[in-house]
């Protein structure tokens, strides 16, 4: 079932523009990657930033791994018509990203004595992401065969 976009709703390229949550959900789940960036900018005082978030260092490396799909992502997005074909499994890899995401928050929540404010928030952001992830129709079609030329 086509959709029509209005043309403001393209990009240079003639590919349908991403939409702003999909630039907040790759945030989110690169939320380790941009704090371990912080981190080395802050001269010094990165190990105790990276101490602060992290006190366990196995969840920094769940963190990093959860965003490395996102990371990805992002790298391929301005260079999506070059790879359409990569780009559409970037949907299914960034989908894959957010159900662990999710269940490893899960987990966390499950394993504290008493969760955190914190902890409490990121599980309902991933649950919110998953969701729009699922539901967006914009951005499944900016994923899909025909948007990417095919």
């Amino acid at each position: 079932m086509p959709h029509s976009y209005h043309p403001d709703h393209y990009n240079a390229h003639g590919w349908l523009r991403l939409p702003f949550f999909f630039w907040l959900v790759l945030l989110l789940l690169a939320r380790t990657w941009l704090l371990f960036i912080m981190a080395g900018a802050s001269q010094g005082q990165g190990a105790t930033l990276l101490a602060l978030f992290y006190p366990d260092r196995s969840h920094f490396w769940w963190g990093m791994a959860l965003g490395l799909p996102a990371a990805l992502v992002f790298l391929l997005s301005g260079r999506r018509h070059l790879w359409p074909r990569v780009w559409q499994c970037g949907w299914w890899l960034m989908l894959a990203a957010l159900i662990i995401s999710l269940a490893v928050q899960g987990v966390t929540l499950w394993q504290a004595q008493e969760p955190g404010l914190s902890d409490l928030l990121l599980t309902l952001l991933d649950m919110v992401s998953l969701a729009w992830w699922l539901l967006s129709r914009p951005l499944k079609r900016a994923f899909s065969a025909a948007e990417n030329g095919e």
